[in-house]
């Protein structure tokens, strides 16, 4: 059965961390964005200043809600936490170098990290808050979504129609920016 019924989702990560420039996996770990990333998100405001959104939502992370925060002070947009748009929790490897937890992504999409979660789970997460979305409130609307590498693996999945074994063995690339549409 065929559905005009859409929405476009703008998906950007959040901006430099003190642990991304430590070179250890944050995790669950709720660490500020440095300097650096704070100069990002006032330039992720920028990319983002005459587009018509009707929601911003991030991660309950202050990494995210952070970069939220200094992009979007002065806009009109609601902005919304979502603790389902969080990083992958990686449990014992939480604060880990990023090289370890690399060596085992793609051996626990299924199983999870120890004490942590997998990447099906995150899929599950995002998902939902997905889910969410597909109501006549957000017919024909933009929103944008403020996360980590988890959210977009679960977006390129659930949206993009990508094997979520693939995406998550691809190298990761920061873009500025990805955009889906949410069919229903």
């Amino acid at each position: 059965m065929y559905s005009a019924s859409a929405a476009t989702i703008h998906f950007e990560t959040h901006a430099t961390s003190l642990d991304n420039e430590s070179g250890v996996a944050s995790g669950h770990y709720d660490v500020a964005l440095s300097p650096l990333g704070e100069r990002q998100a006032a330039e992720l405001g920028l990319r983002y200043a005459t587009a018509p959104l009707a929601a911003v939502f991030c991660s309950d992370l202050q990494r995210s809600c952070r970069t939220a925060e200094i992009a979007f002070a002065s806009r009109r947009a609601p902005v919304f936490q979502d603790a389902r748009l969080r990083e992958c929790d990686y449990g014992e490897l939480t604060r880990h170098p990023v090289a370890e937890i690399d060596q085992q992504r793609t051996s626990r999409i299924h199983s999870p990290f120890p004490g942590g979660e997998s990447y099906e789970q995150c899929l599950r997460r995002v998902a939902a808050f997905l889910a969410e979305r597909k109501q006549p409130s957000f017919n024909g609307t933009t929103i944008l979504v403020i996360g980590h590498r988890a959210t977009w693996y679960a977006l390129e999945h659930e949206l993009a129609a990508r094997p979520l074994e693939d995406v998550i063995a691809a190298p990761w690339r920061w873009q500025p920016g990805w955009t889906y549409r949410l069919h229903w």
